[in-house]
Formats: structure tokens, sequence, C-alpha cells
């Protein structure tokens, strides 16, 4: 090896050996470097700031309380924006029920909530106690209305107190049969119907309750009713044993039976009575009457062949105002019996103030002046 030689490879050992001996310090000069980076971002933090294990402390407890406290504050915020019910006040300015406004008693509302739509809807009233043997214990009133008095032994008495049949009975025929329609009826009179003819129609069944009155309370002279020509037939003279010839149009008295009064007579009586007489003789033996001055016994009456008849069966007030019950026979001839009000399917009352004309009950509609009472 020359000279040349050894002293370049001298020197390559030379540096290398200085690489070697510096790099421990080349080391501790980045670090060093690194060391003051972060101590010069540390000091760049507020004053207030804490150090990094409590801010994370602080961050989980911030979590805790936002959870417990509810919505979340974008949920807040749209709850927010959802407009509230307001009310108006009398100067005309609107305010929200949140600022403490109450609504009145009586103001509508924006419709039923859902826990009030979810309820059922209350039962209509009922006006019927089915125990009930006669139309003032089978009859409730409306609400606030007492009963017109009557009293014991009137005809008012009679009507109210005559005995019903059971409660969901049936209208029958004279045929014993039920009839059609058992829609339009509230209660059934145990009244006995002419079987054997079908003759005891709408006005018969008037004509004969009113003749039982007379009978049970012994006002047996009162116990008349025109034949539609005019032939006046009395109870009186029938018990006597007279009994009624008929010939073409002339009509008389005839004595041909014993003298009798008993059921099987008074039920032949008004059989014939029944036959002869109808909506138009009850028209001569009424008269127009003012629907304030209402009764039991008086009559809506339309007269005809054929017409219709009912009959007042009871009575109550309240304030002045009345409220009654109506009762008809029909054709063909079939029980006497209570009517419902077409106006109001559960509250057979009809009502002073409802009474206009044409004034429609269940069955038939009647015209101005058709409200009477009758002479007997």
């Amino acid at each position: 090896m020359n000279l040349h030689s050894f002293n370049r490879t001298s020197h390559r050992t030379f540096l290398i050996h200085r690489i070697f001996r510096g790099f421990p310090a080349v080391c501790l000069i980045c670090a060093a470097f690194i060391l003051a980076s972060c101590i010069s971002g540390l000091n760049q933090l507020p004053d207030n700031a804490s150090d990094p294990a409590e801010l994370v402390q602080e961050s989980e407890k911030e979590e805790n309380s936002e959870k417990q406290a509810g919505p979340s504050q974008n949920e807040a915020s749209s709850e927010a924006s959802e407009p509230t019910s307001q009310e108006e006040t009398p100067g005309g300015n609107t305010e929200s029920q949140s600022s403490g406004a109450q609504e009145e008693p009586g103001s509508p509302s924006e419709g039923p909530s859902p826990l009030e739509s979810s309820l059922p809807e209350e039962p209509p009233k009922s006006y019927i106690l089915p125990e009930g043997t006669d139309i003032e214990s089978r009859f409730l009133l409306p609400d606030g209305y007492v009963r017109t008095e009557y009293p014991e032994g009137s005809f008012g008495s009679f009507v109210r107190n005559y005995p019903l049949k059971p409660d969901g009975s049936p209208v029958l025929l004279w045929t014993k049969e039920p009839k059609g329609n058992q829609r339009d009826h509230m209660a059934v009179f145990a009244m006995q119907v002419e079987e054997e003819l079908d003759v005891q129609q709408c006005a018969d069944s008037i004509m004969r309750i009113y003749a039982e009155y007379f009978r049970a309370s012994g006002q047996y002279s009162r116990i008349r009713f025109h034949f539609v020509s005019g032939f006046l037939c009395d109870y009186s003279t029938y018990i006597q044993g007279y009994r009624v010839k008929v010939e073409g149009s002339e009509v008389s008295w005839v004595q041909s039976q014993p003298a009798e009064d008993s059921d099987r007579v008074f039920n032949e009586y008004m059989k014939i009575v029944c036959a002869y007489a109808s909506t138009l003789s009850l028209e001569g033996e009424s008269v127009e009457a003012d629907l304030h001055d209402l009764q039991i016994g008086d009559i809506f009456l339309s007269g005809g062949s054929p017409g219709h008849v009912v009959m007042v069966a009871d009575v109550c007030e309240k304030d002045g105002r009345k409220a009654f019950l109506l009762a008809q026979g029909y054709m063909p001839a079939q029980e006497f019996h209570i009517i419902k009000n077409p106006r109001h399917e559960d509250d057979p009352w009809y009502y002073e103030e409802e009474v206009q004309y044409p004034f429609r009950t269940q069955a038939y509609t009647f015209l101005e002046g058709s409200f009477r009472k009758l002479l007997y």
C-alpha cells in the first residue's frame, strides 16, 4: 500500500469514528427540541385550563348530567319551535297557555285528547223501568220535570195507573197475532181487544178507555157515544135490555134482552160502538183547544175515512212548559199502546215547544187545528 492509499483509508476511518462518537449528542439535541415544542404548546393554554385528566373527568360529568336532565339541546330547540295553543283575549291579543292563561269553562277546545277519545260514549238515558206495571211506575220523567197532579179518582189518575203488559210485550192484532211493525211502541196497555171483529181501532180504543173509567167510577150516564150517523148509543139504555137495530140508514132501540150490567154486556156494548163510531163521530164530540192547556185524555185528531187519532196518556211540567206521552190504537184493530217520539228514539216524551204543524208522531202527521178536547 502506498502512502496516498493509506491516507485515504485513514481519512474514512476517522470520519466514521467521528460520526458514531457524535450520535448520542444528536439524539439528545432532537429530544430537547421535541420537549421544547411541547412546553411551548402548554404555555399557550388559558390560565383556567385544567390538566388532561381533569378535563376527561369534567367531560364525563357533563354527559351524565345531560342524560339525567332529559332531551338534548337539539331536541329542546325542536320542541320549542312547535306552535302552542293560544287563547284570544278580550282586547284581541293572544296569550300563550305557557304564560298562565287558562281556558274559560265552556269555551271550545281543539278536540278530544287521546284519553278522552278512547273512553266509551255515555249511554243515552233510559226512560223505562221494566218492572213498572203502569205508566207512572214504568216511565221516568225528563230531567227537571214533575208529573202534573191529578186527584185520585180522576180520569188522569185512571189512565196513569192503567195496567200495562210486561215490558217488551209485542202489540197484538185482534187476531192475537203480533202486528208486523213492532218498532213504534214503548209499552202496551193490558186492554181487552174485541176478538170477533176488526172493529176496535184508533178512535175505538180511546172511547173504550173513557168508557172503562166511567164504569169503574160509577158514572154510567157519561158512557155515551154517537155513531157516525148521529145516533146516540148510551150504556144506561143498553143495560136495560135495549139493543140497537140498524135498518139501512135508520137506527133505533129495541128491547130484546133482560136488564143486566156485566163485563159480558159491557163488551157487547163496546163492540156495537166500535162498529158504528169512528174518528168522524169523535170529531163531533170534541172541540179545538190550546196546547198550553194540555191534559191527559186530550187528543190529536184527523177525522176521516180513514182518519187517525192519538190520546195524551201522561203529562209532566217544568217551568210552565209541558211534556206528554201519546197512546194509540191503529188499523187493523190492535192493542192500545204508548208510541215513541220520532224526534228522539230513546226519549218517548213529546215536548210542548217541539209541537209545530204539521205535527209528526211515530205513525201519523197531524195538521194545525188537530189538538182537541173531548166533551165526555
